[in-house]
């Protein structure tokens, strides 16, 4: 664990970002980047979070052709950049899943090798798209490191957090840069070995760090009372958390108060999905900060990203703020 000495001197924390793999990857084709959507995504991040001039930084050579304007680069420099302090933490999508659901990784039992290889490929699965990201933050101009909880000693117990080391990313936020973490497969006390899943990863930061606001990028425009495909489903714009935890709808007035909140989780999702999204989330609000759940690549999201709802939500804005219901 983090001395406390260190977390009370680190920079101030303006958000947290859970790029949620839905949003950009191609959920129903293995391993496959929604390119059109990340790139939307991080020029949104950049827009959020970077003042000041921008510059490139993903100077490496990929398909036969330099990726960067490394050369238009003044070795010179052209003086101090400027950024809000974020964390961008991303699920897996397409990556990772499939792997851990094929092999069981969710369910322990490091002893038997389907087990022990498919905890190595959805490493290398989750890993691979990590670095996609932090080159498609670095290519707009966003000092993003890419940071694997799994390497920085977090781990599990029966699938509860055990430990977690967050000086690699204190380390990081203070030398100016961004973390980039992930959705990974880690070591479980009792079990041998789960998947932590970044919303749970959110929560955890959010307790220790405590950010202005978190934002939560999907692939539908918020939370809604039963699956968005579902005919004459209701986006749920406002929910109010109260102190024991429990939360509930308090925008729109549901005319039927006794229905139930349906959520779904798709048959390859070892993390549990919106069920866990949004626990997660309540348990963030419960803190005093601040959730917005929104569609990615949308100019929707780029209000939440920028902090500009958190006065208000506009009449016009498209997706789900959860609260804490002060008493």
């Amino acid at each position: 664990m983090v001395e406390d000495q260190q977390i009370a001197n680190t920079k101030p924390l303006s958000c947290i970002v859970k790029l949620g793999g839905a949003a950009v990857t191609c959920k129903n084709e293995l391993e496959k980047i929604n390119d059109e959507n990340l790139e939307m995504v991080s020029i949104h991040l950049r827009q959020a979070m970077v003042l000041g001039k921008v510059v490139g930084m993903d100077w490496s050579k990929r398909h036969g052709q330099l990726n960067s304007s490394i050369n238009d680069v003044d070795d010179n420099g052209d003086g101090p950049m400027d950024c809000r302090n974020f964390i961008v933490v991303h699920g897996a999508g397409s990556f990772g899943h499939f792997q851990a659901s094929k092999s069981g990784v969710h369910k322990g039992g490091l002893d038997q090798s389907l087990v022990k290889a498919g905890f190595v490929a959805t490493r290398i699965s989750v890993t691979s798209l990590n670095l996609e990201i932090v080159r498609a933050l670095a290519r707009e101009g966003i000092p993003s490191i890419g940071i694997s909880p799994f390497s920085c000693g977090w781990s599990t117990s029966e699938r509860h957090i055990a430990s977690v080391d967050v000086s690699a990313v204190i380390k990081a936020i203070d030398a100016g840069f961004i973390p980039v973490l992930h959705g990974d497969a880690v070591l479980d006390q009792s079990q041998g070995c789960t998947i932590l899943s970044g919303d749970v990863i959110i929560r955890h930061l959010a307790e220790v760090l405590r950010p202005e606001y978190v934002v939560f990028l999907t692939d539908v425009f918020g939370v809604y009372d039963r699956p968005p495909s579902q005919p004459n489903a209701i986006l749920l714009r406002e929910i109010a958390v109260d102190e024991d935890g429990s939360w509930r709808v308090v925008e729109p007035n549901l005319q039927d108060m006794n229905r139930q909140v349906e959520m779904t989780v798709a048959a390859h999702d070892t993390t549990g999905g919106m069920k866990t999204k949004i626990s997660e989330a309540a348990a963030i609000a419960k803190l005093g900060v601040d959730v917005y759940i929104v569609k990615a690549a949308t100019d929707h999201s780029l209000k939440a990203l920028t902090g500009e709802i958190r006065g208000g939500i506009p009449d016009d804005w498209l997706g789900t703020a959860i609260r804490f219901l002060r008493k």
